[in-house]
């Protein structure tokens, strides 16, 4: 059974491309009698501002989409759902890596690596200093001809050199907390999700999540289905950002907009031909077995 998530991280007011990709991973498990996971990243608490959290369920109850697993609310994901509830899991895996030597400790700080363009210089990777040290951020080994191989469902054969683009990145963050790529793998695990559509800007991370997988022995994860989608841009061309400002659903919606008009743009940027304006998300599911991508 396909099983698919939708996990928007709470730092600021949804877009439209977040939207675009909620609908994508929610028709991909519909369409094709699976499930939808609802996981808020919310990992990063300093960031995950109520008024935010607020929003992912506004969005989603606006826009018609239902889940099978995840928080019903707010209260219900701060009582059961939040990463928070699932940091001994994060760390069990951190502990594993740490002691079969994929692991080393780096006090590199932002401004230490603001010339390297995205790309881990290497800088600590010899120095061995003291896991235990405090201050210091964690990066898995990553060998500067590693790369990782996949077959997309929506790109093709995918290669990616993680080591020339990303190299030795981090799993561990100076303050302690577990980082990004630990967290979504083991979710996605502990969950059981085996299909993924995401953003084009996020195949770093796929390939990421898939050298830590094959270092931990996950084989499960390394069969995922990923659907790498081209990325919702604006009217200058740059892509759909919270932080640069975009257009947020949370406005639309204060400005009475229907989900119709953004159903309608969803459909012609995903190919999907319709007769009439959609109302809702479930309207898409009588459409979508005769032109849908996956």
């Amino acid at each position: 059974m396909i099983i698919t998530r939708i996990a928007p991280t709470p730092s600021g007011y949804l877009h439209q491309g977040n939207a675009f990709n909620f609908l994508l991973n929610w028709l991909l498990a519909r369409s094709q009698g699976g499930k939808v996971l609802l996981r808020i990243d919310d990992l990063d608490a300093p960031r995950a501002k109520p008024e935010f959290i607020n929003d992912v369920f506004e969005t989603l109850d606006w826009l018609g989409i239902y889940w099978d697993m995840g928080p019903t609310g707010p209260d219900d994901l701060a009582a059961a759902w939040s990463q928070s509830h699932r940091l001994p899991l994060y760390h069990e895996l951190l502990d594993i890596l740490k002691e079969h030597d994929h692991l080393f400790a780096c006090e590199c700080s932002r401004k230490d690596l603001a010339d390297s363009s995205g790309v881990y210089p290497g800088t600590c990777l010899h120095k061995g200093i003291a896991m235990d040290t405090t201050d210091v951020a964690w990066r898995v080994k990553v060998e500067a001809d590693a790369f990782m191989h996949f077959t997309d469902g929506w790109q093709g054969a995918i290669q990616y050199a993680l080591g020339q683009e990303m190299g030795s990145f981090v799993v561990r963050r100076r303050d302690g907390i577990p980082a990004y790529q630990i967290a979504s793998l083991a979710d996605d695990v502990h969950f059981g999700v085996n299909s993924i559509a995401r953003g084009m800007d996020l195949l770093p991370s796929t390939a990421a999540q898939l050298y830590l997988a094959k270092l931990l022995g996950n084989s499960s994860f390394v069969k995922t289905q990923f659907y790498h989608h081209p990325l919702v841009l604006d009217n200058a061309g740059q892509k759909l950002s919270k932080s640069a400002g975009s257009v947020s659903l949370n406005h639309w919606r204060s400005e009475g907009l229907p989900a119709s008009v953004l159903l309608d743009n969803f459909c012609k940027w995903a190919g999907i031909e319709v007769d009439g304006e959609v109302q809702s998300a479930r309207e898409l599911l009588s459409i979508t077995p005769k032109s849908w991508k996956f």
